[in-house]
């Protein structure tokens, strides 16, 4: 069996199929959205067939709105083109139990063309692309994600039947370190952690956060992919354990004029051997001249790469002063008002990017970080100096503030089209005009309010 528990190798699977106690396989990938999506698959199937050749999708899987709408404007899949298949080839890396689901295993798969190639727009297929940059350096990124969320005493479906309006929070004030309040949701909490564990996560526990009903779990770092691949199937699992549970719960960024929800992401690099290459305990602040370096490149490309760290219209109702959640282009030595914020010593110094929500795609915004860090370890360029107060009045150069703004800078984007690739930078570009265009289209609750009788 595999040394981490809820892990499987692929002859754990085939004896456990053999034995009746799978009889279902997941196969699936994260999309643009940063949603699980993928097929149910026979087990039998599975071990006889489809762990050799992968099993089919449709295309337009990467080419559809969150409402999983065909949209035009996409290179790799339209009506032209006759919204041919895709493979989704089992990484049996990622292999695993799924404890809430019973009889279940689940395998996130690498998304190729019927002639073998990547799907390069794929997400997992644009962060493999920058940890092969890394490993070319001789560099492997470590990476963890806090990712936040609130939970409603109110049932997905009685959530989606009031239009998500009026819906009763699970606490009903701050509880942000607070015990008493958060035990009320406990039995939830506790059947998710319970549940990642049994699917060969790390969890390290959980704590209430600012906004009601709003709690964080935590779990422990690891390699850049697995981390990625974990929190999908986390940010799903999540939802699905809420739902058994007659309960809701969102990561939308913003849920209402109070605290949003956060994804800070943590990386750092070591070397192939396991070295601390951001640590230099003769350097200034301990920091290693290619960790400088690293920070002064994520910082130059920030504005141009927000698009990666803030996805949605409703991504930058986060970014307020004040409220936790960055608004300017700066670092600071465990600096919470910084969208950069390093923290740790030795193989634990690290930087905390603290721009995206819980709605981003968390293979995007680690690719952008790699990016961008990379763009400034070959310049060499030098970091300025570390921000010791308040950022959100220092002055400093703003994040953008508008999905257009943010789109509009990674369009013009050399950093991004050299690290990515113009199919990629055209293709998220696509996503984003098509979610601005829906916006721009929509008569909001805000409009009918101001408008209906007092216009």
């Amino acid at each position: 069996m595999s040394p981490n528990p809820g892990m499987l190798a692929q002859a754990d699977l085939e004896q456990m199929v053999a034995a009746g106690e799978i009889d279902t396989v997941i196969v699936a990938f994260c999309d643009m959205q940063g949603r699980l999506t993928g097929k149910r698959v026979s087990a039998r199937l599975f071990v006889e067939e489809v762990a050799a050749h992968g099993a089919e999708c449709c295309n337009y899987l990467l080419a559809v709105d969150v409402d999983m709408n065909t949209v035009d404007g996409y290179a790799v899949s339209s009506w032209e083109t006759g919204y041919g298949d895709m493979v989704m080839t089992p990484d049996f890396a990622t292999l695993r139990l799924i404890p809430w689901l019973p009889g279940t295993a689940l395998v996130m798969a690498d998304l190729s063309w019927l002639d073998g190639n990547p799907v390069t727009v794929a997400p997992r297929s644009i962060l493999n692309r920058q940890i092969d940059r890394l490993a070319e350096r001789g560099l492997v990124p470590f990476v963890g994600t806090e990712l936040e969320f609130m939970v409603f005493d109110n049932t997905f479906r009685e959530a989606w039947a009031n239009g998500y309006r009026d819906l009763t929070p699970a606490t009903d004030y701050n509880v942000d370190y607070a015990m008493l309040a958060s035990t009320r949701m406990e039995p939830l909490l506790r059947d998710i952690r319970l549940g990642m564990e049994g699917a060969g996560m790390y969890c390290e526990g959980v704590k209430g956060e600012c906004n009601r009903g709003q709690q964080e779990i935590a779990f422990r770092y690891d390699h850049a992919r697995v981390t990625c691949d974990n929190h999908t199937i986390y940010r799903n699992g999540a939802k699905e354990i809420a739902d058994q549970h007659g309960k809701s719960l969102t990561f939308m960024a913003k849920f209402d004029e109070r605290e949003g929800n956060s994804c800070h992401i943590h990386i750092s690099l070591r070397g192939e051997d396991g070295s601390a290459v951001f640590a230099d305990e003769s350097a200034p602040l301990g920091m290693s001249a290619m960790f400088r370096s690293f920070i002064a490149g994520q910082l130059a490309t920030l504005r141009e790469l927000t698009l990666f760290y803030a996805p949605n219209i409703n991504s930058y109702k986060r970014f307020v002063d004040g409220s936790f959640a960055p608004t300017a282009v700066a670092w600071g030595m465990d600096n919470r008002t910084c969208a950069m914020r390093v923290v740790g010593h030795g193989h634990g110094m690290r930087v905390e990017c603290r721009a995206p929500g819980g709605d981003v795609n968390q293979y995007l915004a680690v690719s952008a970080l790699i990016a961008g860090g990379l763009y400034g370890i070959e310049r060499e360029l030098e970091l300025p100096d570390a921000l010791p107060g308040n950022a959100y009045t220092s002055g400093a150069q703003r994040l953008p503030t508008t999905l257009a703004e943010a789109a509009e800078l990674f369009e013009k984007s050399e950093v991004a089209r050299a690290a990515f690739g113009d199919d990629v930078v055209e293709h998220y570009l696509n996503n984003a005009r098509v979610e601005l265009t829906a916006f721009n289209a929509a008569v909001t609750d805000w409009e009918r309010v101001r408008g209906f009788e007092r216009l």
